[in-house]
């Protein structure tokens, strides 16, 4: 057991686990016996945030939790995805991965924004301090006209990179034709210069 904990701690302290890797780890340990204060005291931490690593996927859909398995974040987004449904929770760090914003002030703008129908307990009025009921209604409007554009340009851009793919296919065996490549080099020397740059192509940004 004191192997285990010294591979938590020293896991912890370098920071090269995601967050669901550690709360993994503080899990086994714990049902092989070791107990919570006993990692706080390892860690060096409270056991109020233990308790929240060991909880962290409590009340999460699974479709999220594979979503968020590579990301480092704050024991506290728990408390605010628990709050959505799973659709919306999937909706929501979908969001955040994609903007690289995992963190606790996006999810509370995110669950600000999130529609009564979207929530676990839709009775329960949302609150955010400074925001008044109208600017929360405003807020949920735009982030699903965000969230709206955000989809069709990730559509678009998979569009986009198929027809990257097909052009450079095809541009690739045109290319590949000696004939062809003399003809364009001595009357078309500026459309073969472009035809080779969408073949040597590894991206859109290129």
């Amino acid at each position: 057991m004191p192997n285990e904990l010294s591979i938590i701690r020293y896991n912890t302290r370098v920071n090269r686990l995601s967050s669901i890797q550690e709360h993994l780890m503080l899990r086994r340990a714990v049902e092989r016996g070791v107990t919570a204060q006993r990692l706080a005291d390892a860690l060096d931490l409270d056991i109020t945030s233990i308790t929240r690593k060991l909880t962290l996927l409590d009340g999460i859909c699974a479709e999220a939790a594979a979503i968020l398995k590579d990301q480092q974040f704050s024991a506290n987004l728990g408390s605010v995805l628990r709050k959505l449904k799973p659709t919306r929770q999937v909706e929501c760090v979908e969001l955040m991965v994609a903007a690289n914003n995992v963190t606790m002030a996006y999810a509370n703008a995110l669950f600000a924004a999130t529609p009564a129908s979207q929530l676990v307990d839709a009775s329960k009025a949302k609150k955010v301090a400074g925001v008044s009921p109208a600017q929360m209604a405003n807020m949920e409007r735009e982030m699903g006209n965000l969230q709206d554009q955000y989809k069709l340009a990730e559509q678009n851009f998979s569009q986009d990179v198929f027809q990257l793919f097909l052009a450079r296919t095809y541009l690739s065996k045109l290319l590949a034709n000696v004939e062809v490549d003399r003809y364009l080099q001595q009357h078309h020397a500026d459309i073969l210069t472009a035809f080779k740059s969408i073949v040597e192509a590894e991206s859109l940004d290129a």
